[in-house]
């Protein structure tokens, strides 16, 4: 395996810029997500990775050495596709076993058998091994195309949204074989995909891009409960992260929040006070997953009333989308509670679980999870 470096790296197509300025750090047996909505750059990063496209600036190195005039079939590079690309004439064992027998890579025919039948035990394909791809599932072609890349030792493992074309259940059965393999395996792996919730269970580190750009790269933990922007905040999460607008001002020398949607004043955090006070600001937004929204049926003093607007079923919970006077507030409630749409509810809101944003900018500044491990070390 190898530590991948990216620099500076951008790549326009005409007029267009797909990335810009990227640079990132891929550790020695890391699993690194690219994570994104369509047409963010990813592809186009993993293609330059992989050698397919160069870049126009910037430089690509594995373990130190620059890859840029480096032809793709030299790097040593497994490759997974969204859209499988088995030989549809060759069996699973042929398809698998076709990575070990290019003239870059080819190995000798006992090798061959015993890697594939290995891996074959280790995706559970022992007893597929002699179908055509149009005799098996399309979780069993994707788990053939996984095989193929991993039958070889390259540098790095390049996956392009490698589960995107699976339903639902059956992709969350791969989301977590995908895991365990790496666990085994212990190999050097960049993720793309466009869903949080693969990006947020495999990787090691994330790197949240938009419109060419990394927006942040850190843990599942750090982009969820200390996005960089407010754009992170919302590309994670269940229902979409509430950004109410707030006004701090201070009170018996305290600073204090007021959010004009429930006309409140809110008690702060002592860290996160101390931050915004420094920070010398009048106006913030005040990021609120569904955790911290509460609701009641019947009128109470500091709730906000409401009416259902949208109810959408997940299960064994619901997802509601509330029309205020101050805007829509979306929230999570048991399918046990299941409103109508159009019934009259109450908010309330816990600005104590709230993530803190300038309302110019739309940059993080604080929040309180940040401020309860600063607090806690001191």
């Amino acid at each position: 395996m190898a530590k991948v470096t990216v620099e500076n790296l951008t790549k326009t197509y005409g007029k267009t810029t797909a990335v810009r300025n990227i640079s990132f750090d891929l550790e020695d047996n890391e699993f690194f997500v690219l994570f994104g909505p369509a047409g963010a750059g990813k592809t186009t990063i993993l293609n330059m990775i992989a050698g397919i496209g160069d870049p126009d600036e910037g430089r690509i190195c594995f373990d130190g050495q620059s890859m840029n005039f480096i032809e793709s079939s030299k790097r040593n590079v497994a490759m997974v596709f969204e859209n499988y690309a088995l030989y549809p004439h060759l069996t699973i064992y042929e398809n698998i076993a076709s990575s070990m027998r290019t003239k870059a890579h080819r190995e000798p025919e006992e090798v061959i058998d015993r890697e594939v039948k290995r891996i074959a035990s280790l995706l559970r394909l022992e007893g597929l091994l002699d179908r055509k791809p149009s005799q098996v599932s399309n979780g069993q072609k994707q788990r053939a195309a996984l095989g193929r890349a991993m039958v070889r030792k390259p540098n790095i493992f390049l996956m392009d949204e490698p589960l995107a074309h699976l339903d639902a259940k059956l992709r969350n059965a791969m989301r977590k074989e995908l895991k365990a393999m790496q666990d085994k395996l212990q190999t050097t792996t960049l993720y793309v995909t466009h869903d949080y919730a693969e990006a947020m269970s495999l990787g090691d580190r994330i790197a949240v891009i938009h419109q060419g750009e990394i927006c942040q790269i850190g843990t599942a933990e750090e982009v969820y409960n200390m996005p960089a922007t407010e754009f992170v905040a919302r590309m994670f999460g269940d229902s979409e992260i509430n950004i109410l607008q707030g006004v701090l001002h201070r009170e018996d020398s305290t600073l204090k929040l007021v959010l004009p949607l429930s006309n409140r004043t809110y008690e702060l955090p002592r860290h996160t006070a101390e931050v915004l006070e420094a920070s010398g600001r009048k106006q913030v937004d005040v990021g609120l997953r569904s955790s911290a929204v509460r609701y009641s049926w019947r009128p109470e003093e500091g709730y906000v009333k409401g009416t259902v607007y949208i109810m959408e079923p997940l299960g064994n919970k619901v997802e509601l989308t509330v029309k205020t006077e101050g805007g829509a507030v979306r929230l999570m409630v048991p399918v046990t509670e299941t409103p109508d749409v159009d019934e009259t509810i109450y908010l309330a809101f816990d600005v104590s679980g709230g993530i803190f944003f300038d309302s110019d900018s739309k940059e993080y500044i604080v929040c309180q999870k940040e401020a309860a491990g600063k607090e806690g070390k001191g």
